[in-house]
């Protein structure tokens, strides 16, 4: 029995290894191994994949606020919040203040013809009125042509895709979800989101 054990490599990799395990079996005599529904560890994976992204948003966020620093802080008060996609895409079009001192305009029909969501006439009207006079109050500490802007671009793009990618991987983790016996248990509990669901599951 110890020959048999014996000849085992430490890295088992082809068909002599596998004969050996086998054999190793009728002594060892191991216990059954349990096997997990694949969709769980599918779930675990895009869990992960889901956290990850959530940690390059937060990076990215972060990296695009120190810029703003220089090009245009002032437009972080555009909005109630940073957080959404329509600020991330006025950022884009308009990452430096002296961009907010072109005709009302030339920024109304720039911010129309360039968001991904339709902007009431009246709303837009507030929003270029508000870029204009935030653009007044500016003083960058960089020249519009600073490398620094294309950066506030790049920040600005790449978490309207994380958002984007993080929405797709949430839908994708309630579709392969929403069958599975627990699901509607724990959709049943008050307060519990999508996301709190197929995180917990």
């Amino acid at each position: 029995a110890k020959k048999q054990l014996d000849q085992l490599r430490p890295n088992k990799n082809d068909l002599n290894d596998a004969k050996h395990l086998a054999e190793t079996q009728f002594i060892l005599k191991r216990a059954k191994s349990y096997v997990q529904n694949p969709i769980y560890i599918e779930l675990q994976d895009m869990s992960r994949f889901y956290q990850q992204l959530n940690h390059d948003i937060v990076s990215a966020k972060n990296r695009l606020h120190r810029l703003l620093q220089l090009t245009f802080p002032e437009i972080e008060t555009l909005f109630s919040t940073t957080d959404r996609q329509q600020y991330w895409e006025i950022v884009s079009l308009i990452p430096h203040a002296t961009m907010a001192k072109h005709s009302r305009q030339t920024l109304s029909d720039t911010i129309q013809s360039s968001v991904s969501r339709q902007i009431g006439v009246a709303r837009l009207t507030r929003l270029v009125d508000k870029l204009v006079a935030l653009g007044s109050l500016s003083a960058p500490a960089v020249a519009v042509a600073s490398y620094n802007v294309t950066e506030v671009r790049y920040y600005a793009q790449r978490l309207i895709a994380l958002s984007q990618s993080k929405a797709n991987v949430l839908a994708t983790m309630v579709d392969q979800a929403k069958d599975l016996p627990e699901y509607d248990i724990y959709q049943s509990i008050p307060g519990f989101s999508d996301k709190t669901v197929v995180s917990l599951i």
